[in-house]
């Protein structure tokens, strides 16, 4: 075995035991007694009791794939453990950089659960699910503002979306204000502009159908928490402010595939055309219930020229990517079933229900849930969750007075990304409180000049407020991080473990592993030592004939009565083009092959077996039987490096 595969095998019984000491915490009643008190010393360091407790109980576990070692045959595993462990250190091995540098990746997967808080990340999970289950038809009207806008005009679009919603609130139609009032471009006519667009009629605010994901989470909630026929209170997104009316709530469609046939009506169609093309789908829609096939009346009236080679054909598709009559008529239809004409904004259509995919059980749905919650922004409630935890246990303290002398003390220049922190370098007064630590004003302003970024038409105020939001983010995880030992226990153990885990392999690979690879001269030592340990069985010297078409077999017989040498027979077979033969000679000891463990082992003898299930012959011929004998070194080169690193193992622990 190498070094990269036992390095993998060890890293796998690390991670197997990390999951086994964060579950498993079974003391022995008569433990409590005792368990303070030192029970072994080992190279001058004290082991309780308890901590030795600890470590059997997690490596004997009744769920461990291994048989569970006895009490007293444990504790001499763990001295020579940890007699390896104290060589290292004394060599200074947990010194170099590499080993740090491999610890403090492990450390940062080991701590990266005790800043999640799973309780929000399963209510998210459980809300995005039942969500999931309902499609959602909503109208909206938008006053834009940006988010790093500063508090005046933030104020300013909050107090207009405040007045527009007075005025729906008191009678005017909603859709009439989404065309007067909405910042969102889709709600008003897109003009046709010769050679480049086509006209498109605005949507009035309307924002079709929609369903979980499909919008940022802000609106997503308020759209799901209003009642249908309702309209929200003002929701403040990335774009600005909302107000969201939900017109219809109901069963999701999922995912859905149709067929259609299409009548095109120009938007600018007459009254005269319009009537023209409706009686045309009409008329179409006639000749299939009088038992025209829709494949038939797709490819011989359908205006979709794209999708009627493909007897109409449409993409996949969910609530949010098509228009609403689509999804209304897609979900009222059985699997190939045929609708009555459809108008939507683009003229009408036959559809034809190919399939439709529902949302499954949440135990179906959970994993792709998740995969969508890990690239969604709604996560950082997990995030601030912790945050918020981590200030409350420690006391968090922001000197507000502290912050506006700072704040006006820091000029334009940060937004240019040329903020020097020497211009304040007089502010020293404590900014932050969080534990036992203090940061100061030029704590902050430092960090400010390595993370400020160029900034374009935002105010000074509401960018520094965001560096320092991101600041005491980092400062309460880095705080938190570095007590992880002394609050967690099990961390605190766990840490330690891979930290003597990996100092052992080291160690080992040093001694053992690699020395014994490299160590040439010792290794032909110890094989020579131990000759008797690396011997031949009995062997046959044999060759095995399989032929994979039984009408070659006479011709192969007849070559092995006539040819001694196998290598005649091969030139022999390759002459007539016989391909079906195989030729396997060896030198074989018993169980190497299932036909030489059937026969009798003697030198001149042929026997032969054909299958009885398939075109198939073994011929087996035997030339010699050989005794007995030594193997050479490079013949036992494997198992005699497996040995001698075995050999000094027991020397180093000896030693």
């Amino acid at each position: 075995m190498n070094i990269a595969m036992k390095k993998n095998m060890f890293l796998v019984r690390l991670s197997l035991t990390a999951l086994l000491l964060l579950s498993v915490n079974v003391y022995m009643t008569a433990q409590k007694s005792f368990g303070k008190e030192t029970l072994v010393t080992i190279a001058g360091e004290p082991t309780t009791a308890d901590e030795f407790m600890r470590v059997y109980n997690k490596n004997n576990t009744q769920s461990s794939m291994q048989e569970i070692t006895p009490i007293p045959d444990y504790l001499d595993l763990y001295i020579n453990f940890k007699l390896k462990v104290k060589e290292a250190e004394d060599l200074q091995m947990d010194t170099i950089e590499a080993f740090q540098k491999e610890l403090a990746g492990y450390r940062d997967q080991l701590a990266k659960p005790y800043f999640i808080d799973e309780s929000v990340n399963e209510a998210l999970l459980r809300e995005a699910y039942e969500r999931k289950l309902l499609d959602v038809r909503a109208s909206h009207i938008l006053i834009m503002v940006d988010e790093n806008a500063p508090a005046a005009d933030t104020m300013a679009a909050y107090n207009q979306i405040v007045d527009i919603r007075k005025e729906v609130m008191n009678g005017m139609d909603f859709s009439e204000a989404a065309l007067k009032y909405s910042d969102d471009p889709s709600a008003k006519d897109r003009e046709e502009i010769p050679g480049k667009q086509r006209f498109r009629p605005g949507n009035k605010g309307d924002l079709g159908y929609f369903t979980v994901f499909n919008m940022v989470y802000p609106f997503e909630t308020a759209a799901y928490n209003t009642p249908v026929g309702e309209i929200s209170k003002p929701v403040r997104t990335r774009f600005g402010y909302h107000i969201i009316k939900v017109t219809d709530k109901k069963d999701a469609l999922g995912i859905a595939q149709v067929a259609h046939i299409f009548v095109a009506v120009p938007f600018n169609a007459s009254p005269e055309d319009s009537a023209a093309k409706s009686d045309k789908i009409n008329n179409i829609y006639q000749k299939i219930e009088e038992g025209m096939s829709f494949e038939e009346a797709v490819t011989e009236y359908s205006e979709d020229r794209g999708s009627a080679n493909n007897g109409g054909l449409l993409t996949k598709f969910t609530c949010n990517r098509v228009v609403p009559e689509f999804v209304l008529a897609a979900q009222a239809l059985e699997i190939d079933e045929v609708s009555a004409p459809v108008k939507t904004m683009y003229g009408y259509h036959i559809l034809k229900l190919i399939s439709r995919e529902t949302p499954g059980t949440f135990e179906e749905e959970e994993a792709t849930l998740k995969e969508r919650l890990e690239k969604d922004n709604r996560t950082m409630k997990s995030k601030q969750a912790v945050i918020n935890t981590i200030k409350a246990e420690n006391n968090f303290k922001l000197n507000m007075k502290a912050k506006d002398e700072l704040f006006a003390a820091i000029d334009t220049s940060v937004l240019n990304r040329s903020f020097s922190a020497a211009t304040v370098e007089s502010f020293d007064k404590t900014l932050i409180k969080l534990g036992n630590e203090k940061y100061s004003q030029s704590d902050f302003a430092a960090y400010v000049e390595k993370n400020q970024r160029k900034q374009v038409n935002l105010d000074k105020n509401v960018y520094l407020e965001q560096l320092l939001s991101n600041y005491i983010e980092s400062i309460c995880i880095a705080y938190e991080d570095a007590h992880l030992e002394e609050k967690y226990p099990d961390f605190a153990a766990l840490m330690e473990e891979y930290h003597d885990g990996i100092l052992l392999f080291n160690l080992t690979d040093e001694k053992v592993w690699s020395q014994a690879v490299k160590d040439t001269a010792g290794l032909e030592k110890f094989f020579h030592e131990h000759q008797d340990d690396y011997m031949w069985e009995e062997r046959v010297d044999a060759t095995l004939f399989t032929v994979r078409n039984k009408k070659d077999a006479s011709l192969l017989r007849d070559l092995i009565t006539r040819h001694l040498d196998d290598g005649a027979i091969a030139k022999a077979l390759d002459e007539d083009s016989i391909t079906s033969v195989t030729i396997q000679p060896g030198l074989y000891e018993n169980g190497d092959n299932k036909y030489l463990d059937q026969v009798e082992w003697k030198a001149g003898t042929t026997t032969e077996y054909e299958s009885d299930v398939e075109d198939l012959i073994t011929i087996i011929r035997i030339r010699e039987i050989l005794p007995p004998e030594p193997k050479e070194l490079n013949e036992a080169r494997g198992v005699a490096i497996a040995d001698y690193q075995t050999y000094l193992e027991k020397e180093w622990i000896r030693q």
